[in-house]
């Protein structure tokens, strides 16, 4: 519950922040905005359902639960990981052949 509660506290502060801030409207702040909403999204996909299940003492979960937890972590991790690769592709190009 505080390793949820402390991502949850995370990435909404980054999220507020990047959404309030005007001077935060740069492709960088973009992508960190992308990444901490992923982030949530990743560990909301799973942990709630953890927790529940350790709260009631029980491992049971339906087939069609499973399926969906499966297909929406692996979705939110490949989005994570092609844009964290779009990232470091941006950074060397604006390292190697800038403007």
């Amino acid at each position: 519950l505080g390793i949820y509660l402390a991502a949850l506290l995370g990435n909404g502060l980054i999220s507020t922040a990047v959404a309030c801030d005007h001077r935060l409207h740069t492709p960088m702040y973009f992508f960190l905005l992308n990444l901490a909403l992923l982030d949530l999204g990743c560990i909301s996909t799973t942990l709630p359902k953890a927790m529940a299940n350790a709260l009631w003492h029980t491992r049971h979960i339906s087939y069609a639960g499973c399926a969906a937890q499966l297909f929406f972590f692996v979705f939110f991790i490949l989005a994570e990981y092609s844009l964290l690769t779009i990232m470091s592709y941006d950074r060397y190009v604006a390292i190697c052949k800038p403007l």
